[in-house]
């Protein structure tokens, strides 16, 4: 388990420093919705546009933070959802926009699965805190959306966007997953266990090569890995994340996705993490061979994931994981005036990197700090 230190010094950056600024600085005040970007001085970056998948993501934090006890987060998840019905909702037969402006207008209407998912989970764990039926409607509408416009005429998975462009990708097939797991802890419905386990056999039978343990991140269109470097890219940090995922999947349904775990972890723990301090890095080549030594804070955040994927699963301690890998967040990365702002990615030579502090980065790291507390306590 993790240390006492360690897990005093993560309660105490969550509740008293990170959810106290992006309860307040972090809402737009004068436009609604939540800033999607600060400065280093923890204002909003004034950039001109507001993700939907952002508004997911502050959803499930402010659901999540209520439920572990902190106040107020009723009333801003409800804020969240409020902003994705009320403005990013195009209805039924055109679902949700991508991107709006800062005052609300359509920017970007393309259907994106990526942006899909973080809704999903937004209406999840609205539905999980408030056991509402509108949370719980939202939830079988935007599903029935993605089944509609977004699934692959090949029946296997979906497209990234309609219209398509580029690779297929696993990413947004991975936080689907992650989705419907929490629609499916929320719920109880089979209809979204049904699209868990559709979800896990894709990873097994054409995302994922067990033998090497390596998951790539672009396909062509029948799901072979795309030819070039493109196609032999390994992301430690989304390894990482669907061994929790997957964890997940084998509490809440039974899927037989153990021997996936251990194997995803073993090669990013083996290729995928800087022996000097423990930093998770960006990239690798599906032969262990690092693209990039450079490592932004999420990956980070999912290796505490990992570890207590592995603890639940074969009881290897993750203790070790979780101090390194928090210390290492709340030293390198969390460690700015004032407190509940971050540096989002250090380079190779580990310098900052980052221009802003992204909002999107909050769900990761209240996520993986809120099973380490579970854990431990």
């Amino acid at each position: 388990m993790p240390k006492l230190k360690t897990r005093d010094a993560i309660r105490s950056w969550l509740f008293d420093k990170a959810l106290p600024l992006w309860s307040t600085r972090g809402v737009d005040q004068i436009d609604g919705g939540f800033v999607e970007q600060m400065d280093f001085n923890g204002r909003d970056a004034g950039v001109d546009f507001k993700r939907s998948r952002v508004a997911g993501r502050q959803a499930y934090v402010f659901s999540h933070a209520q439920m572990l006890g902190w106040h107020g987060g009723e009333e801003l998840a409800g804020e969240a959802i409020a902003w994705l019905t009320d403005r990013a909702w195009l209805g039924p037969d055109r679902g949700f926009a991508r991107t709006l402006t800062r005052k609300g207008e359509i920017k970007d209407a393309t259907p994106d699965l990526y942006d899909y998912a973080f809704i999903m989970f937004g209406f999840a764990w609205r539905h999980r805190l408030m056991k509402d039926a509108a949370s719980r409607d939202w939830l079988h509408l935007t599903w029935d959306f993605v089944e509609m416009a977004l699934r692959h005429p090949g029946g296997e998975g979906f497209w990234n966007e309609v219209p398509n462009k580029g690779w297929r990708q696993q990413n947004p097939h991975m936080h689907m997953t992650e989705a419907l797991i929490a629609a499916y802890q929320a719920t109880g419905e089979e209809r979204f266990a049904d699209g868990v386990r559709e979800l896990v056999e894709l990873f097994q039978t054409r995302l994922f090569d067990r033998p090497s343990g390596t998951l790539a991140e672009y396909f062509t269109d029948d799901w072979q890995r795309a030819p070039g470097d493109e196609g032999r890219l390994v992301e430690p940090g989304h390894l990482m994340e669907w061994a929790w995922i997957l964890n997940e999947a084998r509490k809440l349904t039974g899927a037989d996705t153990a021997e996936d775990i251990r194997a995803a972890l073993r090669f990013a723990e083996g290729y995928g993490v800087d022996p000097e301090d423990g930093a998770t890095f960006n990239g690798v080549r599906d032969d262990g061979v690092v693209i990039t030594r450079a490592s932004r804070s999420w990956p980070n955040a999912e290796r505490i994931k990992g570890a207590i994927a592995l603890w639940e699963l074969d009881g290897v301690d993750p203790g070790p994981v979780i101090d390194t890998s928090a210390n290492l967040l709340l030293t390198r990365y969390l460690s700015l005036e004032p407190a509940g702002i971050w540096i989002d990615q250090f380079d190779t030579n580990k310098n900052p990197t980052s221009p802003t502090v992204p909002a999107s980065t909050l769900y990761h790291l209240f996520l993986a700090f809120a099973e380490a507390l579970r854990i431990s306590e």
